[in-house]
């Protein structure tokens, strides 16, 4: 009875931690979205005009970020003013864009229907009241202005693609071409007949890059033609391209079901635009294609050289004075700061390994450094080389559970040590080597401070992945969540517009290595299942 007393002890301590953990992670998956979503939601546009001492007059049009009671001074009749912080946008116009207002008298406070809020790819947000359209120094005239911006919007937002579309699949496969024959014509080999042929293949392909650069050139004039003319709350009237207009829209005049479409389309266009691509500063595709790409090279990596050290460790090497040196490595390693790791990656890899690739292979290209630099290989070595203990931890665990009976038995039909290990050990250990691998995700795909040194930048201006051959191209630097996250809380010019992003791109990170970790579970139950009648 005293030891079921016991038991049940541990079990209800047991159920309480759980439950705390998952508590933790639901209230902190809360916050993110909480926080994150007022990046996306549109927020009401007030009017402000209240009369101050010392400025007079004051008008002011934005978002009411925060609003309390503020103590002043004892001599004020109640020692308290009302201290209001809004945000008024138009960083450029008028810096900063976040006021702190302090009133003891009662604000005049409206919502204006008709005030505006222009989404711009540089310089945050622009509040004000639409004036019109402008096509060069023509003024634009329609029954519903608002659809004809609509209407040139869509258009702007076509060539800006066509524009993207030529840079970097047209005229990269051009210059990539190019880049071959120029090699090409630098062997000494080549017959004098084959050198007139090289040569004239490189005129007709700058002809065809002349031509594009020209087609380019029209398209980058016909998208800067449009202007929005925006008249913010001083009464001066500004002029935005429309090529540096994301979207805008009327806050106030928005209806319930008009604010949850346009969040939705704000999320869409976070997730899916590229800031390379003339996307606006919160776009985050690259980071998340970054982010996954990394988080499976590495897997592609680390996986075979995990399990194969675990295999070696567990049932061919013995127990002997080796072995357990090799364990205590293995287990140090695991507890090794990832910096670490970031300057062994950047001194070994990239400086020694790359280096030497380039010699060997692109002195062509020197002292221009083609692997020798960050890039997306070095990156996924340096975490797959952060992560391998943890994959051989696991694996060794898993090949330790496995009866001894079935590798007897095995050996007892006939078969083979090597044959035993692939037909019945391998098989049995999956499970195993997956809970590694999810590990090894969920602390590979928060990484910051080793990326930093082996690939990452802030902004990439190609993805690693292109439709010109080789296709995957290694030696790209890349953009990664972890450090979006660490740029926009830490390095950005305006902390306070970007806090929201913040969350935003927190929340997108800790769901997409749930996806990943919930994806190899959902693997290793169904392996599991398919071998628990072997076990037993």
């Amino acid at each position: 009875m005293k030891a079921m007393r016991q038991n049940d002890r541990w079990r209800w301590l047991t159920a309480g931690a759980v439950t705390v953990c998952l508590l933790a992670f639901t209230l902190l998956i809360g916050l993110l979205g909480w926080q994150g979503i007022r990046a996306f939601w549109p927020q009401s546009l007030a009017l402000y005009s209240l009369q101050q001492p010392e400025a007079g007059m004051t008008r002011l049009l934005g978002e009411t970020v925060s609003y309390h009671d503020h103590y002043a001074a004892p001599e004020l009749a109640s020692g308290f003013v009302h201290r209001y912080v809004i945000k008024t946008g138009n960083r450029d116009w008028a810096a900063p864009d976040f006021r702190v207002l302090y009133s003891q008298t009662a604000l005049a406070v409206t919502y204006p229907a008709d005030a505006m809020v222009v989404q711009r790819r540089m310089g945050g947000s622009a509040y004000g009241w639409f004036d019109g359209l402008r096509e060069g120094t023509e003024m634009l005239t329609a029954r519903n202005p608002n659809a004809l911006l609509a209407q040139r919007l869509h258009q702007v937002h076509q060539i800006q693609h066509q524009i993207s579309h030529l840079r970097r699949v047209e005229m990269a496969r051009i210059n990539r071409q190019l880049e071959t024959l120029v090699h090409q014509a630098s062997d000494e080999k080549l017959s004098q007949r084959e050198l007139s042929q090289n040569q004239a293949n490189q005129a007709a392909l700058q002809r065809q890059l002349s031509l594009l650069g020209q087609r380019l050139s029209a398209l980058q004039l016909e998208s800067q033609r449009d202007y929005l003319l925006l008249r913010d709350v001083q009464g001066e009237q500004h002029a935005i391209p429309l090529t540096q207009v994301v979207a805008a829209w009327y806050p106030n005049a928005l209806s319930s079901k008009g604010k949850i479409q346009h969040t939705l389309q704000q999320m869409w266009h976070f997730v899916s635009d590229s800031p390379a691509d003339g996307g606006s500063e919160g776009s985050v595709f690259p980071a998340i294609f970054g982010t996954v790409l990394m988080v499976l090279l590495m897997s592609v990596i680390v996986m075979p050289l995990g399990v194969i050290a675990a295999v070696w460790l567990h049932e061919y090497a013995g127990r002997n004075a080796l072995t357990r040196m090799v364990r205590i490595a293995v287990v140090n390693l695991a507890g090794v700061p990832s910096i670490v790791y970031g300057v062994f990656g950047l001194g070994f890899f990239i400086w020694l390994v790359g280096g030497t690739i380039d010699q060997l292979f692109y002195a062509q290209a020197l002292p221009g450094p083609t692997f020798g630099t960050p890039g997306l290989l070095w990156a996924s070595l340096t975490l797959a080389l952060l992560t391998l203990p943890v994959v051989i931890v696991a694996t060794e665990e898993g090949l330790s559970r496995i009866p001894e009976t079935l590798r007897q038995g095995s050996l007892a039909l006939g078969a083979t040590q090597w044959e035993t290990l692939w037909r019945v050990v391998l098989p049995l250990a999956v499970p195993a080597m997956l809970t590694g691998l999810i590990l090894a995700v969920a602390r590979a795909a928060g990484e910051t401070a080793p990326l930093m040194l082996v690939g990452v930048v802030k902004m990439a201006p190609e993805l690693p992945v292109d439709a010109v051959f080789p296709y995957l191209h290694l030696d790209r630097k890349f953009m990664h969540l972890g450090f979006q996250i660490y740029d926009l809380a830490f390095q950005s010019p305006n902390v306070e517009a970007d806090r929201p992003l913040v969350y935003a791109t927190a929340l997108l990170l800790v769901m997409i290595i749930l996806s990943l970790n919930l994806l190899a579970m959902a693997l290793r139950h169904r392996l599991r299942e398919r071998y628990r009648l072997l076990v037993h």
